[in-house]
């Protein structure tokens, strides 16, 4: 059995649950955790600790997070990301130096309240489970930190930047609000965990290389590791 932690680069369309399945398929073994959910439209960085190392998990979903995210401006859907139903659309009439002014007045601490379609849990039922139902539940903001936001590019109604956060920051939570305080309407149109901690997508790995390596035998998965 391996113990420690695996960098894995998640792919669209798994969820981190799908990852961990399939970790397990192909080491053959069954303790394996992740360190942070990513939803299945989002990419990047996945730390997956195996053996003894599940005892890191806590410590290392603690970790800050950076993100790389686009925010499309000009369109309101139900999950707060471009997988969603479209709710409401509006012309896009904001100037980059006021899109610019309202994204940087977002960097520090602010309390966050979880959107419906996450993975949360109210009364022992998953609030994406609720959500499916119809259902809205009152959730209870809870306090993150934006530690910085860069600015990649603005080309409206798209706004590409990177952002650093605190554990249980939701990135689709916080583009919607920057688009509220706009007087806009926004929603998340692609999201990649760029980092988390100390592991960066510069040395996650894929699936696909997880298992040439076991293919290629013990040594070749630790130098992995």
């Amino acid at each position: 059995m391996l113990d420690g932690v695996l960098n894995i680069y998640k792919e669209k369309g798994y969820t981190s649950h799908d990852v961990v399945a399939k970790m397990r398929g192909i080491l053959r073994q069954k303790k394996i955790g992740h360190t942070g959910t990513l939803d299945p439209d989002a990419e990047g960085v996945l730390p997956v600790c195996l053996g003894k190392g599940t005892r890191l998990c806590d410590m290392l979903t603690d970790h800050s997070k950076v993100y790389r995210a686009v925010l499309l401006l000009g369109i309101d859907t139900d999950t707060q990301d471009i997988s969603g139903q479209i709710l409401e659309k509006r012309p896009v009439e904001e100037n980059p130096e006021q899109v610019l002014e309202v994204i940087k007045s977002f960097i520090g601490p602010y309390d966050q309240i979880p959107p419906m379609y996450s993975a949360l849990k109210v009364d022992g039922k998953r609030l994406y489970e609720l959500a499916r139902a119809g259902k809205t539940v009152e959730r209870q903001a809870r306090p993150v930190v934006i530690h910085d936001i860069t600015v990649e590019s603005i080309e409206l109604p798209r706004v590409t930047m990177t952002v650093s956060c605190s554990k249980g920051t939701y990135i689709r939570v916080l583009l919607e609000e920057i688009a509220e305080a706009m007087g806009q309407k926004g929603t998340m149109s692609a999201l990649r965990r760029v980092a988390a901690g100390v592991y960066t997508e510069a040395d996650a790995h894929s699936l696909e290389e997880i298992q040439a390596a076991k293919n290629a035998g013990p040594e070749a998965l630790q130098a992995l590791m």
